[in-house]
């Protein structure tokens, strides 16, 4: 009875499992079918999506050549080691391994693998740059049995001459977060982009433009055949208007000294020479950077990642002496023949200022006081321009402004006037003070850059040039009138000729069959209150020393400016280095005859 119960039980529930299996093979079926057909296509990109992988194929960057064509700066494969964790059986016997062949501490191999384990396991581990070839062709000839490593070329930028021409060329980092969010900008997470000097600022020309491929991978995520879709675009070359003869002998010249060189033609602004010291070597940010050697470069005392031609800012001494000249004439407070008696000290506004001769130059006129570098005559004609008109003919000549050369970082420096204590000191500005502007100190302030625009301008006879170091560069603007007579420029070179080949403070700058102007100059650091030689002082309170010249004087072709920093006396510190670089440029010795 209970069996027979039973069987009529599981006949009634027999039909009811029936449907239930039905509907769901129908369910099943149906989404099968929906997945097959309706959303086919999307799957179907998703399989190809993990079967082929999309790859950029980096553009090379712009060589960089100097204006005879030699190469400065270029691109050359280096050789990087990657570990794919994901396809390693044992990941420490893989670093052991890795180890062995690179020569490096295990621990410092596996401190990189740790700072990775936030990301996913088929993310690439950089263990290894700059690769020597005998480490690459050990690594590759055990692929097989350590398919976790792979070998990989790219370029990296390398600078022929290192330190010699780093104040110019920069060099290369990496793409910050920030400038990955740019719009408008086509870079990628590791990407090298310029940030110093030429490599900043022409950064978009010398890139180029990265192209694509595809790449079919194995199911390891081994790359197995690769297609090309879209070729990379190289990067423009750059040629500069560098003489790297001249940039060599610069750098050279301030080997152990703090300070820096500006070679420019007066025509047109070409920069043949731009020497910082200290110097560093760009080639460091080739490779990734340690933190502890990026903090010994910031926190050098000496500064060697600021180029002093643009960056430093100083007081220009007594080469402003020819800014004095040239106010004072065109304002007509004195003629060329008015004479001034220096007797090596005058008291001005109730404070006595020395001359820098103590027994001084007794009568001096303007060709006298420029040729001797007399300050009382100076003080006194500053005295009569009042600060004023001095500020607008330092405007005239360039400063106070940037120049606009095409580097990054470029300062304007400073140029006093009444207006300017009372915006910035909210003060009056004092008359005593302009006493030490018509000599070149107090917040007079220039760079040798600068100082280098001014000396074009009286070479040229009136025209201001607009500096630059990219040779091809098509939106340079020409040369503009400054307004000063060109009458008055010509006396001055005739009278700065006579500074360097008449006895004048500059007869160290005197090369035998050139012509060479020019004006020394001499900053005080710190006021003394008796006369103490600026070598017994200890070195951060010694002068600074300043040589601006050009040549030929008849028909310059050549400004040279000289800034040694704590250098001393700008006779015996500056003109010296200005010689040999003429010497250089000129192909000049002492009794040749003139070649260049």
């Amino acid at each position: 009875m209970r069996v027979r119960e039973h069987r009529e039980a599981l006949a009634r529930r027999t039909p009811i499992l029936g449907w239930l299996f039905a509907t769901f093979v129908l369910v099943v079926a149906a989404a099968y079918g929906y997945i097959q057909l309706h959303e086919g296509r999307y799957y179907r990109e998703l399989a190809d999506n993990n079967r082929l992988r999309r790859e950029p194929i980096r553009a090379p960057r712009g060589e960089i050549l100097d204006r005879q064509g030699y190469l400065l700066a270029e691109s050359v494969p280096s050789y990087t080691l990657q570990l794919y964790r994901s396809r390693s059986a044992d990941p420490k016997a893989s670093l052991r391994f890795a180890a062995r062949v690179l020569q490096r501490p295990l621990p410092e191999l596996q401190q990189l693998v740790d700072q990775r384990t936030s990301n996913s396991e088929f993310q690439p581990v950089l263990l290894a740059e700059n690769m020597s070839l005998e480490q690459v062709a050990k690594f590759r000839a055990v692929s097989l049995e350590h398919p976790e490593f792979e070998v990989v070329t790219r370029g990296v930028r390398f600078y022929r001459h290192g330190p010699l021409t780093a104040p110019i060329l920069g060099y290369l980092g990496e793409v910050s977060e920030k400038e990955l969010a740019q719009p408008g900008e086509s870079y990628v997470a590791g990407d090298l982009v310029g940030r110093r000097g030429v490599e900043r600022v022409y950064d978009r020309s010398l890139r180029g433009r990265d192209g694509e491929r595809e790449v079919v991978v194995d199911s390891h995520g081994r790359a197995r055949e690769s297609f090309e879709r879209e070729p990379a675009t190289a990067g423009r070359t750059l040629q500069l208007t560098l003489d790297l003869r001249l940039q060599s002998r610069a750098e050279r010249l301030l080997e152990s000294r703090a300070g820096a060189i500006v070679a420019m033609d007066p025509r047109d602004g070409a920069i043949r020479a731009l020497a910082s010291s200290p110097s560093y070597d760009p080639n460091i940010f080739s490779q990734r950077l340690q933190r502890s050697e990026w903090q010994m470069l910031i926190d050098s005392p000496l500064h060697p990642l600021q180029n002093r031609a643009i960056q430093v800012a100083q007081s220009p001494g007594s080469v402003f002496k020819i800014v004095m000249a040239a106010a004072g004439l065109a304002e007509h407070v004195i003629s060329p023949s008015d004479q001034v008696f220096c007797a090596g000290s005058k008291e001005f506004y109730g404070s006595r200022r020395r001359c820098w001769k103590a027994g001084g130059h007794g009568w001096v006129n303007l060709h006298k006081a420029l040729v001797e570098s007399c300050d009382i005559y100076f003080y006194e004609l500053g005295q009569k321009l009042g600060i004023d008109r001095i500020a607008k003919y330092a405007r005239l000549f360039g400063f106070g402004t940037a120049t606009g050369i095409d580097l990054d970082g470029e300062l304007n420096g400073n140029v006093p006037d009444g207006a300017w204590s009372r915006r910035t000191r909210g003060i009056p500005w004092y008359p005593g003070e302009t006493i030490s502007v018509a000599i070149g100190q107090g917040p007079l302030l220039t760079t040798p850059l600068q100082i280098a625009v001014m000396m074009a301008e009286v070479a040229n006879g009136g025209l201001r040039v607009h500096p630059h170091v990219v040779g091809n560069a098509t939106s340079d603007p020409p040369p503009v009138e400054s307004g000063i007579d060109p009458a008055i420029l010509a006396r001055l070179r005739s009278d700065l000729w006579s500074v360097v080949n008449d006895h004048g403070t500059g007869a160290n700058a005197r090369v035998e069959g050139l012509d060479i102007a020019g004006k020394t100059g001499t900053v005080q650091v710190v006021r003394q209150a008796t006369r103490i030689e600026s070598a017994d002082l200890p070195y951060d309170q010694r002068d600074h020393a300043w040589f601006a010249s050009f040549a030929p004087a008849q028909d310059p072709k050549l400004v040279i400016v000289v800034y040694v920093e704590h250098g001393g006396k700008g006779s015996q510190a500056a003109a010296p280095l200005a010689r040999e670089l003429y010497e250089v440029y000129f192909g000049q010795r002492p009794g040749s005859g003139q070649r260049g």
